[in-house]
C-alpha cells in the first residue's frame, strides 16, 4: 500500500481518525493516499486550502486538463486515474479521456485547451524551462494572463502531492479497476500499477 505503515483505524489518534471518516463519508472507503496523509493531519489540511484555493479559481475543465498533463508527466498513476475519470465523468467520453492521454487524438480537446495542457505538463517537467513565449502563446489563443498564472500554479501544486504519493509508494486505489473499463484504466496508469493488480508492460 505505502512504503511506510499506513495509519489504520484503531490507531488513529483524533484529527486522522476525523480524516479517515471524512474520506469514508465521501467515497465509501478510506483512500490509500488519506492513510499516507493521516500521519500529517496538518499537513494534509493546509494541501486541501492550498489545492481549493487555486480549483476555485479556475474553470473545472482547465483545472482538470492541467491536473492531468502534470500527473502524467509526473508518472502518477494515482492522480492521472483521479483526474482522469473526473474528465470521463464529467467533461468527456472515456475514450477520449484514454485517446487525449496516450497522444492517440486530441479531438476532444480545442487548441487552447492542447496548449495549457502542454504548458502544465512543462512546468511539471521542467519550470525553469518556461519562457515568456509560452506564456504569450497561451494569451494569443486567448487565455488571460492571470489564466496562465493559474495553470502554473496547478501543475506546481500537483508536483507537491504526486511526489509525495510517488516517494511513499501509495498504490492507486482498487476501485479504480472497478470503476473505469479496462482499457482506459490502462491508458491512466502511466507509472505504479493499480493496488492488487500486476503492472502493465512499458510502466515501472
Amino acid at each position: 500500500m505505502t512504503y511506510i505503515e499506513p495509519v489504520s483505524d484503531d490507531a488513529a489518534p483524533p484529527e486522522a481518525a476525523a480524516l479517515l471518516d471524512a474520506d469514508r463519508a465521501a467515497s465509501g472507503f478510506v483512500h490509500n493516499y488519506t492513510r499516507l496523509f493521516a500521519h500529517r493531519p496538518a499537513v494534509y489540511a493546509a494541501w486541501a486550502q492550498l489545492n481549493g484555493s487555486i480549483k476555485a479559481g479556475m474553470d473545472l475543465r482547465r483545472y482538470e486538463l492541467a491536473t492531468v498533463a502534470a500527473a502524467r508527466q509526473l508518472r502518477s498513476s494515482y492522480c492521472t486515474l483521479a483526474h482522469g475519470q473526473v474528465l470521463a465523468q464529467r467533461f468527456m467520453t472515456p475514450q477520449e479521456v484514454r485517446d487525449l492521454v496516450t497522444g492517440e487524438s486530441t479531438a476532444a480537446v480545442d487548441e487552447l485547451e492542447t496548449a495549457v495542457m502542454a504548458f502544465a505538463a512543462k512546468v511539471a517537467a521542467d519550470a525553469a524551462s518556461v519562457t515568456r513565449a509560452d506564456v504569450e502563446h497561451l494569451v494569443s489563443l486567448g487565455a488571460a494572463e492571470t489564466d496562465v498564472l493559474d495553470v502554473a500554479l496547478a501543475a506546481a501544486a500537483r508536483c507537491f502531492f504526486s511526489s509525495v504519493l510517488e516517494a511513499m509508494g501509495a498504490e492507486p486505489d482498487a476501485a479504480f479497476a472497478a470503476e473505469l473499463a479496462p482499457d482506459v484504466a490502462a491508458a491512466l496508469t502511466v507509472g505504479r500499477p493499480i493496488e492488487g493488480t500486476q503492472p502493465i508492460e512499458g510502466t515501472p
